[in-house]
């Protein structure tokens, strides 16, 4: 997959030179609903006989329009998560646009002249909700307006079970750690990358040695708590489980740490990435009153995860 970078105003060089379709949305998480826009935008291209091309923003839209720090902002994908399943669910092409005062307050027409018939789109894919300016005016339903029957227009319903499966609802989910549900809603088991940093190494004085890992802070994570995890480490998954926490059993105010402890590893890991993937949420955090304690209920949570895990991989 291409990978194309953008800012307003972008040169005619930059862009992939032929006719291509267009899926547009933010895509935050892929979840299930952003998969099917792909998934159409895929067989319109397919049946128009070009390429496809999946169009995001570097930052989201809230960081101009409500004036939110950047720094402050939390996604289900980071960029390179967001291309990656690009790829799999069939883009030839990604263009990443840098979303800035300059692309906020463009006009709706101007909009779809630049960054719709400006990339050489004969086809266009969106959600009923896509909205390409303010959203009174700036609509699927006006879209035809601006389109001037330039492109061929495709607009894909919003998946719904109990509610509307959209990224709001995940970050909810996972806020609640409910983890389960989010991958439901996903279609694929939620993920949190990061680095393996040296610890307090409280874990191994306790026979449960854990990996901690460092990750960024624009990465959502689930609820503090305790969940049964896989994780991926040098091309191979391992079972564990993970904390996300503050540790509270050995004090107060510590800092929030991501522990997770795996099931038969003893190497030394320190400095190398690692994927952490969410499958169960088992309890809430809690500080005991000893170590023994402790103890004792790590190695229920050991168990608890090796059960659903097990039945989870023979499934």
């Amino acid at each position: 997959m291409k990978v194309i970078e953008l800012a307003e105003p972008y040169a005619k060089s930059e862009i992939y030179p032929e006719q291509i379709v267009l899926a547009l949305g933010f895509f935050d998480g892929v979840h299930r609903g952003h998969q099917a826009v792909i998934k159409a935008a895929k067989q319109q291209a397919q049946k128009m006989g070009v390429k496809l091309a999946v169009m995001t923003f570097d930052r989201h839209p809230s960081a101009i329009f409500q004036q939110r720090d950047p720094q402050k902002i939390q996604y289900l994908t980071t960029i390179a998560e967001k291309l990656a399943l690009f790829e799999t669910f069939g883009a030839d092409i990604a263009y990443v646009v840098k979303f800035d005062e300059k692309l906020a307050y463009l006009k709706p027409q101007e909009f779809i002249d630049k960054y719709v018939v400006g990339l050489n789109a004969i086809g266009i894919t969106a959600g009923s909700d896509y909205t390409y300016g303010p959203h009174t005016v700036a609509n699927m339903k006006n879209l035809p307006k601006y389109a001037k029957n330039r492109f061929e227009i495709q607009t894909v319903e919003l998946l719904k079970e109990d509610e509307k499966v959209g990224s709001t609802g995940i970050r909810e989910a996972l806020a609640n750690g409910k983890v389960e549900l989010a991958d439901h809603y996903l279609g694929y088991v939620y993920q949190t990358t990061g680095k393996v940093v040296h610890g307090f190494e409280r874990g191994r004085q306790i026979g449960f040695p854990t990996l901690n890992i460092e990750t960024s802070p624009a990465k959502q994570l689930p609820a503090v708590g305790v969940y049964a995890v896989e994780v991926g480490l040098d091309g191979k998954r391992y079972h564990g489980m993970a904390s996300i926490g503050y540790n509270e059993t050995f004090g107060d105010d510590l800092a929030k740490t991501l522990e997770v402890n795996l099931f038969d590893f003893s190497a030394m890991v320190y400095g190398k990435k690692v994927t952490v993937y969410w499958k169960n949420y088992l309890r809430p955090m809690v500080k005991f009153n000893s170590i023994a304690e402790l103890i004792a209920q790590l190695e229920a949570d050991k168990q608890h995860s090796e059960a659903l895990l097990n039945v989870q991989n023979e499934n």
